[in-house]
């Protein structure tokens, strides 16, 4: 093989140097990543998507995705993912005392997304390792101040809230650089030795509130009921004694008008009285005979039984009495 001159020599080395140099001199930043640039370990600035130039063997770039949704399992890992996906556990994560003082089994999801490149490198050493353990120390605390009850059934959305909302504000503290999006309780267990027990304690819970609302609904039922019915005899009773007060005023008062009536004309006033009561009378009182109170003896020819008025014989042959 034929050597090339000293000077095709060097010119092929400063060629290659050239090439070398103008490849580290581009990089590209993908649609979901944003780039750090260092200057000799020191950060210069942030890039976003797209072809990007930085000075080689002077600077170089860390490329952060802040357009990923990220996560972390606790209490659990992904073995495998697809159709049927394999967990494997991990009960130094998942195992927790409630504020009730049992024993409960929590696996949860944290997915978060980085928002601020510059904090998420350099703000906080090991970061995954700070985020894992903040998520695991708030859960345990929110936990701890719940009934197992509640962390088991109502009260999981709460639980996954509050761990949010706490998790979000030491993010913040820290200057991680990081936003939650959201924490999900995967799975809430009592442990498996107790599982039968707890199963049977809610199933006894459970038949007692089925009671107590068929109770309630019996109550809904016939409380009503005489509640309406009391109220309807009051209501009459109250309607009966205002017609006996209005009936008992209204004859007063007749009454005294009768009576101012009878001190103004007293003669007129008791004919008139006299006569309307006996007209108010008389009809009931059936068949009436009016005689003369001067004429003798006629009470034995009034037949008063009804029957042929009683005369003498002289009396039917057209004699005297």
């Amino acid at each position: 093989m034929p050597k090339l001159p000293a000077g095709g020599a060097r010119l092929v080395a400063v060629v290659v140097v050239l090439a070398v140099l103008g490849l580290g001199a581009v990089y590209t930043v993908s649609a979901e990543e944003q780039a750090v640039v260092l200057r000799f370990g020191e950060f210069v600035r942030t890039e976003g998507p797209g072809l990007r130039f930085k000075m080689p063997l002077v600077e170089t770039v860390q490329k952060v995705p802040i357009q990923r949704q990220l996560k972390e399992e606790f209490g659990f890992r992904t073995v495998s993912a697809g159709v049927r996906s394999q967990f494997q556990t991990v009960p130094d994560e998942s195992s927790m005392l409630t504020g009730d003082l049992n024993a409960a089994v929590v696996e949860w999801v944290v997915q978060y997304r980085i928002v601020d490149p510059y904090q998420y490198l350099f703000r906080v050493r090991r970061v995954r390792d700070t985020l894992r353990d903040m998520s695991e120390a708030v859960m345990r605390d929110v936990v701890g101040d719940r009934t197992v009850n509640e962390v088991l059934t109502v009260g999981r959305q709460e639980v996954a809230d509050l761990v949010e909302q706490k998790l979000q504000a030491l993010c913040d503290q820290y200057e991680s650089g990081i936003k939650v999006d959201q924490v999900v309780l995967q799975d809430v267990n009592p442990p498996q030795e107790v599982r039968p027990s707890f199963n049977e304690v809610n199933e006894a819970q459970q038949e007692r509130e089925r009671l107590i609302n068929e109770a309630q609904s019996q109550y809904n039922k016939v409380i009503p009921r005489a509640k309406g019915e009391a109220q309807r005899t009051v209501q009459e009773s109250e309607g009966y004694a205002l017609d006996r007060v209005n009936r008992s005023q209204g004859e007063a008062a007749r009454f005294s008008s009768l009576f101012a009536e009878y001190r103004k004309a007293p003669e007129v006033t008791r004919r008139r009285i006299y006569l309307e009561t006996m007209a108010e009378i008389l009809p009931r009182a059936g068949r009436k005979v009016v005689v003369d109170e001067a004429l003798p003896g006629v009470l034995p020819l009034l037949n008063l039984q009804g029957g042929v008025p009683l005369v003498s014989p002289r009396a039917s042959e057209g004699g005297g009495p």
